[in-house]
């Protein structure tokens, strides 16, 4: 195996360029197989109702020659195609959520038991727009207590879910799960489909939970721009396929707790940045780019489509973040856990320039590249931010909370070249000043949960004080990067393939991981991944060492499936057991073609850890 590919090949290598190659190959295909007798099937099953035909996309039309279907529908949910949800659920208070296609009353009722003998609460708000969802915040709850809830609209349709408030104190126990990035066109989600029956408390939906910058079934243009063109983008994943709807099973009965990462928007764009230094900002007024109306827009069509409370940024001090949506949540769940939810995007300054494709095997480029990341002032969080997420880090070590997790949209660990300048680590004073704030004030059992890479990575934590210095271990800290629920090829599948056309993989082994098993090929992608990111640049191999932590089964990477990743603590050790499901990534022509190939898939149990708590 050489270290250095060839030169007609090179310029594969770069992150950058393997994301452009896999979107681009995805887009491709879809737009081959997207033809209007592929519309009309679809279509056929269900077509939306004559009051949906205006939210169509009018663009979408023009780019195609076919008008974009807004939905489709289901004969159970009826004129609630979209289900029902719970949200932002604490321990007194939650949001519950649908859409109603018959414009009129929306009434939630919240039960003490199934058959709503009991009504406790009940709350109206009006469908004015067919498009547009609605939702009410219940309080006066008590806390962990599992309640009913129902919505009943104009139409006389009902659905009925379930909620759970989270405790004020005590080691009871808590499971709940975690996901992100998901392509409409990939639809059902069948990678889910066992997320309802897991009896979790709530899940994160963690980002890119559209693709609006990515052509669809229902939306085949290149980018949204309008909030009606987000709506239908927004509709789609949520909306059933093949007599499925898998999100809406999943959100009927367990909360939810999200944030964006930049699909909502638009791919890799920085919030906290002016508009002109970005060409598709360029022609929005604004100061900066989350003050423009293509940001607005699909912040505003984001917090429609979510369970969510609607917050602002007020009396910060810093222009940049007052006036914005807050998507910053911290929720503690008795003595078990606390979760911290960031926003890493509306307020981020411009990453660094990356690496050139060429020059990813030479050590000097390299150091300048790692180097770049270290400027005094720069911010991928904003320092409201920065700020609240060390004070409630700290409130919970205070209080006696074993496990925190940050769920942070793109991933916390270092991996340099390999996209590190749009995460975290192209960030590095900020991330340093939290990570050593954390060892500082010795808190312990922080677990950063990150979503965006499409692969999941299992890695301890490290942080430096400058540019190539000392690694120092973050005391008993690790990170899981999880999903994606669907984005087709998965990053660790397209990163193997690369690197045997980069001749990085010898011809003879790449057979052989064509024909493995999927754990076969997970450790295919470990060993490449080990020596050609994380080692070139000496951060080491992907471990848990200094954990008192064990695999059960599967490796520190899972890059060849769909899926979600499930957090298990147990009420009296405190053990948390981490499993990642899955099922074998499928691309959009399987979809279309052998649908039943696809609805025909099983979640297995892809990997599965335990870590002890530290104690001390």
């Amino acid at each position: 195996m050489t270290d250095t590919p060839s030169n007609d090949t090179q310029r594969f290598l770069n992150y950058t360029s393997l994301w452009s190659n896999i979107e681009r190959e995805a887009t491709r295909k879809l737009i081959r197989y997207i033809s209007r007798r592929d519309f009309m099937k679809l279509m056929s099953a269900g077509a939306a109702g004559v009051a949906l035909v205006r939210f169509g996309s009018p663009r979408a039309a023009a780019q195609t020659g076919e008008p974009a279907p807004f939905e489709i529908t289901s004969e159970t949910r009826a004129t609630l195609p979209n289900g029902i949800a719970s949200g932002d659920t604490t321990q007194t208070s939650t949001v519950l959520w649908t859409r109603s296609t018959q414009t009129g009353t929306v009434t939630f009722d919240v039960a003490a038991d199934e058959a709503f003998g009991e009504i406790i609460q009940s709350l109206t708000a009006e469908a004015t727009d067919a498009a547009i969802p609605v939702k009410v915040q219940v309080r006066d709850l008590t806390p962990a207590t599992i309640y009913h809830y129902r919505a009943t609209d104009a139409a006389g349709t009902i659905l009925t879910g379930r909620f759970r408030t989270s405790a004020e104190n005590g080691a009871n126990g808590l499971r709940f799960g975690v996901s992100g990035d998901w392509r409409g066109e990939l639809r059902p989600f069948v990678a889910l489909s066992n997320a309802p029956t897991r009896d979790l408390e709530f899940f994160v939906e963690h980002g890119d939970t559209i693709y609006a910058d990515i052509p669809s079934l229902d939306f085949a243009g290149e980018q949204a721009l309008t909030v009606d063109e987000y709506r239908v983008k927004h509709n789609e994943v949520y909306s059933e396929r093949y007599g499925l709807n898998t999100w809406a099973d999943l959100r009927a009965v367990t909360s939810i707790l999200t944030t964006i990462d930049d699909h909502e928007v638009t791919n890799d764009f920085a919030g906290g940045a002016a508009p002109e230094t970005d060409e598709r900002f360029a022609a929005y007024e604004g100061e900066t780019i989350s003050a423009t109306e293509l940001y607005t827009n699909g912040m505003q069509v984001y917090g429609e489509y979510n369970p969510t409370r609607d917050e602002m940024y007020e009396g910060t001090g810093d222009p940049r973040v007052d006036g914005r949506p807050k998507l910053y949540r911290y929720n503690t769940y008795g003595s078990d856990a606390s979760v911290i939810v960031l926003d890493a995007r509306s307020f981020r300054d411009q990453s660094v320039p990356e690496i050139d494709t060429g020059d990813i095997f030479d050590a000097e480029v390299r150091g300048a590249f790692l180097a770049s990341m270290f400027q005094e002032g720069r911010t991928m969080l904003g320092r409201p931010q920065v700020e609240d997420l060390k004070r409630d880090l700290l409130d919970a070590e205070t209080r006696g909370i074993t496990w925190k997790f940050v769920m942070i949209p793109e991933p916390a660990q270092q991996t340099g070249w390999f996209g590190g300048n749009d995460r975290w680590e192209g960030y590095a004073p900020e991330r340093t000043e939290v990570m050593q704030f954390i060892n500082d004030n010795n808190i312990r059992n922080v677990v950063f949960v990150a979503a965006d890479v499409h692969t999941t990575f299992i890695n301890r934590l490290f942080y430096q004080t400058e540019a190539g210095g000392e690694l120092t271990q973050v005391n008993g800290a690790f990170e899981i990067s999880t999903g994606s629920v669907a984005f087709y090829p998965p990053t660790g599948q397209a990163l193997v393939e690369g690197a045997a056309e980069f001749g990085l993989v010898p011809a003879a082994q790449f057979e052989a991981y064509q024909a493995g098993t999927i754990a076969e090929k997970d450790e295919v992608l470990l060993s490449l991944f080990n020596r050609f990111v994380t080692g070139l640049d000496g951060f080491g191999d992907l471990s848990l060492e200094g954990l008192d932590a064990a695999f059960e089964t599967g490796t520190f990477v899972a890059g060849h499936t769909f899926g979600w990743t499930e957090f298990d603590i147990a009420p009296e050790t405190q053990t948390l057991t981490v499993t990642t499901y899955g099922v074998p990534a499928y691309d959009a022509q399987t979809a279309l073609d052998t649908p039943e190939a696809v609805t025909s898939l099983v979640p297995d149990v892809i990997s599965r850890f335990t870590v002890n708590p530290q104690t001390a």
